[in-house]
């Protein structure tokens, strides 16, 4: 019986360790991944410059990140450019060009607008996480605001405000559900979008720090 003790005590004493090793090197390992596939994605997209005006031709050799390097700069300088007056008039004709292109001007336009509401500064889109009843009442999710209603769609709701959310999906917040909530069902969150998107795909589980909410959730007993 002393055997079979000793033997359990060993292996809860294993167990423990390995999930210690595993806590301490998947993060790491993660990481390094994620990192080294960003790395790759850009080292390809520099073989789409002429090979004449590849920096390694300059340099003499090639060295991993140089692709993500070149991007950034290019971005830069792009940013640079739209920035000023001449800048946007070019961009102005671009997108009328693509605007009178069949099929190119519904993805083109699509993509610009989804693209500015994610990044742009003075937009309220996706920078407002909330709590919404879903996929019923009395069950709560967190979720992000995505925008107005357009006035199609507002004129065929009940006479009542409602507002266009969009809720992801755990632990895989790139999917998820665009619905429309009554105004008057939403509750803020005074919480930063990082923290919110930590604690989806967390399953719950990273809290932050402070959570302080504008509605009182009375605790389980």
């Amino acid at each position: 019986m002393a055997n079979d003790t000793s033997g359990l005590g060993i292996g809860k004493a294993v167990k423990k360790y390995l999930i210690t090793g595993i806590l301490v090197w998947l993060p790491i390992a993660v990481t390094v991944w994620v990192l080294t596939y960003i790395v790759n994605m850009g080292d390809r997209l520099i073989h789409l410059i002429p090979a004449q005006w590849q920096p390694a031709k300059y340099i003499g050799f090639s060295f991993p990140g140089m692709g993500v390097l070149v991007a950034t700069v290019l971005l830069f300088i792009t940013g640079i450019f739209a920035a000023n007056v001449l800048g946007r008039k070019i961009l102005e004709g671009w997108d009328s060009v693509l605007g009178r292109i069949p099929v190119v001007k519904s993805i083109y336009s699509s993509v610009k607008k989804v693209s500015e509401s994610l990044l742009s500064d003075n937009s309220r889109s996706f920078k407002t996480p909330v709590l919404v009843p879903f996929p019923q009442r009395d069950i709560w999710t967190i979720a992000f605001i995505s925008g107005s209603l357009p006035q199609a769609v507002a004129d065929a709701l009940p006479d009542e405000n409602y507002v266009s959310v969009y809720v992801p999906t755990t632990p895989n917040p790139t999917g998820g559900y665009y619905i429309m909530v009554r105004q008057s069902d939403i509750r803020e969150l005074d919480m930063s979008v990082d923290e919110a998107l930590k604690y989806i795909i967390s399953l719950g589980m990273v809290v932050p720090e402070s959570l302080p909410l504008k509605i009182h959730v009375k605790e389980v007993q």
